[in-house]
Order: C-alpha cells, then structure tokens, then sequence
C-alpha cells in the first residue's frame, strides 16, 4: 500500500507536470515543422514570404493543406503577386483540426470549414469555404465552396499532427479559386479612404480626405504597415461640433490617433493586449490607447472613453481597417469629464509600443510639440500625466514580476520537495 507521503510526491509530480504540458501544448511552430520535409520546402517558404506562417503560429485547433513542391511550381506558373498568392495560400489554412483520423470519420461524409481567407473579411459570400467530402473507398477530396461543387483535389498524406491543436495534411493540388486568384492590389494601390466610405466609415474618411497633413502620414505608413479603426457615421457625425472647435494642429494629431503604424491582425490584437501608439504619438504627445480583449470581443481605451471594435473591413498584411462604435477620445486633446468612464485596470502584459512614423507628410515637422491649451478647443491638454497612471503602471509591472517570480520559485519547491 503507498504510503501518505509517496502519495503526496506523486500527486505533486502530476501537477508539475500538467503545468508544464500546458504551458507548452499550444506552441506550435509551422516553419519547423515542414521543415522536416523537403518536398513542402517551396509551400514553406511562400508561407513565410506571404507573412501567414506568423499568422498560423498564433492560432490554435488549425488545419494547413500543404501543396508539394511540383503542385507548387504549377500554382507559381501563373505568375500571381505576392498579395494573390496570400489569398491562394490562406484558403488553404482550414480554422479547426481535421487529422487524418478525423478525415475519414466525417459526419455525413460531408464538412464546411471555414479559411484564413475567409477570416479576412475581403471573402465575400462562401468563397472562403471549403468542402470536404469522405468519399466511398478511403477517398477525401477538397474543394473551394464557389467552385461549382468540383472536388477535384485529395487527400495525399498526414505530414504533421499535434491533435488537436494544428494537422498538416498534404493535398494532390492547389484549390481552385476564382475570387482568391483575382489581382490583389499592393498596399500603395490601396484607397483605404474608398474602403471606410463603402463600408459605413464615410463621415470620417470624407474628414481624413479634407485634412492633408492627416490624410498624408496614413499615406506614408501604408507600405510599411498601418492598422485604422475607424468610427462608424452616426457616432463620428454627432462628433464633429467638437472636432470642428479644435484647431488646425490638434484636428491632424486627432484624425491621427485613429491609426496604429503597424499591421494588426484581429488575432494580434486578442493576444498582444496593452498600451498601443498611434500615429499622432510623437515625444511628449503619447496619444495612446490600451487594447484589452473579453472573450472575442476587443475594446479600446483612454482616460476619456472605451470603444469596441464592431467589424472587419480590411485584414491584408500589411493593412488592416476595423469599424469602431464610438469616436476614441485621446486624453491629450479632452478632458475626463467630458465623459465618465469606467476606470481602467491596468493590463497585465503591454503589447509591442510602436513609435509613431517619422515619415511624415512633408506639411508636418520632424518633431511634434504636445499641443498647448487653446480657447476654442474643447478641452484642455494636461501637462503631465497624473499620478495615478504613474501609480497603474508601476502597480502593473510589479503585479506581473511578482507572478512570474512566484511561478518559478512554486516550480522550483515542487521540484525539491518530490526529490
């Protein structure tokens, strides 16, 4: 019979060990793991051109239909740009787990999943679908739900299979898709203000459009990666008498504010929760916003007010546009009274900070004063920040460092003890 005190070490042993299985049963890395096999070395490689293997890394309960190298060289042979080839590529990364098991024990013989492409928002009506269909002799094929019902590509082999976080499967050739294939403009080419305007954003993109020195920083951050949230147009129309009473410099770091100098992914947004700069930071002007995510739902928040992203409008690496409920309201240009907030937790972990682009529009100086308190503005600017933001951060930080000591001090007594 074990005794009280072996029971206890065991017992201890299978915490530890759980705690440790959980910390790492999420992590999967998709370059590493095609890797290991040279005849996927092109598909793996345009993964990582195409900026989507990052993308796969950070989800879980995730499918990749992976294309040989010779299924490859006649996908490549059609000269796409390397944003179609992202479309292409993206509607084969199926959003949940089909193993090989799982292929073959389909209910119905018959399965809808939905795609990374169909997660971007630009797929419209069932094109970012695929069929997958468990044919009479052990055959499965794959097909594109806008492709008339053809299956005509097939199940090959299991490549890789962590269930049920990520599957690997290989298939005989590239799904066919006439959306996904269509010419996908550069980032250059993108009229970002076109897309706000068609998809219930057009107040604030007619506003963009009217200020130059704001319209011409969006301009030179496209390229090297820009993130909008836009407020839709009753709430940004029943702003504007406020916006309007704002002077010439603090209307361009306003319209500024709304736009993050990196791309975002709605993915990265849910994972990389903390303080997030804008486009109008510069020195002294923070003209940031902490993004905190519940569940699916992401909000965005100042001292003034909270916001909560509604929609995707946009999700092609390196832009990405999301509709907001509210007009964010930047701390640097109103005051908290102006409305009454819920205050705001500290977050536990800040996301990458990036700094604002210093390749502004020619119309704007290298260095941005913070700006000065106006009569006709409606608010004023504080000077510093209050001590209470001083007190969060300080409290954040320490709360965080003090997690991760106890983390490792527990695991280190557990380890000793069981010895």
């Amino acid at each position: 019979m074990m005794k009280p005190r072996q029971h206890l070490h065991h017992l201890l042993l299978l915490i530890f060990s759980a705690v440790l299985l959980f910390q790492t049963s999420n992590a999967h890395n998709i370059t590493r793991l095609l890797a290991k096999h040279p005849s996927l070395s092109t598909f793996n490689h345009y993964l990582t051109l195409t900026h989507l293997a990052p993308e796969i890394n950070r989800r879980t309960t995730i499918t990749v239909l992976a294309l040989d190298n010779a299924a490859m060289s006649s996908l490549l042979a059609r000269n796409p740009s390397i944003f179609t080839l992202k479309n292409i590529l993206s509607l084969h990364v199926l959003l949940d787990y089909f193993g090989a098991r799982k292929l073959h024990q389909i209910r119905d013989g018959t399965a809808l999943a939905a795609t990374m492409f169909q997660a971007t928002g630009v797929a419209p009506g069932v094109s970012g679908f695929v069929n997958i269909t468990d044919f009479k002799g052990g055959k499965v094929g794959f097909g594109p739900e806008d492709n008339g019902g053809n299956l005509d590509s097939f199940f090959v082999k299991s490549v890789e299979e962590l269930p049920y976080n990520i599957s690997v499967i290989q298939i005989s050739k590239a799904l066919p898709s006439a959306i996904a294939e269509a010419p996908t403009p550069g980032p250059s080419e993108l009229n970002i203000t076109g897309i706000m305007s068609a998809h219930g954003c057009k107040v604030f993109a007619d506003t963009l459009l009217a200020n130059p020195e704001a319209m011409g920083t969006y301009e030179d951050n496209v390229n090297g990666g820009l993130t909008v949230f836009c407020p839709l147009d009753e709430p940004f129309k029943a702003f504007l008498p406020k916006y309007k009473n704002l002077t010439a410099s603090k209307k361009a770091s306003f319209l500024e504010f709304f736009g993050v100098p990196v791309y975002q992914s709605l993915s990265m947004l849910k994972s990389n929760n903390g303080i997030m700069n804008t486009l109008a930071t510069d020195g002294a002007s923070k003209f940031d916003f902490t993004v905190q995510n519940e569940g699916e739902e992401v909000t965005l928040k100042t001292r003034i007010n909270t916001v909560k992203i509604t929609g995707t409008l946009l999700d092609e690496q390196p832009v990405a546009i999301y509709t907001i409920d509210k007009v964010l309201m930047p701390k640097e240009l109103f005051k908290a009274s102006a409305l009454s907030p819920a205050p705001a937790t500290a977050p536990e972990e800040a996301a990458d900070a990036p700094k604002g682009s210093k390749s502004k529009s020619k119309s704007k100086s290298k260095t941005k004063a913070a700006p000065t308190p106006d009569s006709d503005s409606p608010a004023e600017s504080p000077d510093e920040d209050s001590a209470d933001q001083v007190a969060d951060d300080e409290s954040a930080a320490m709360y965080f460092g003090a997690g991760r000591f106890t983390a490792v001090v527990l695991s280190l007594f557990l380890v000793f003890f069981i010895l």
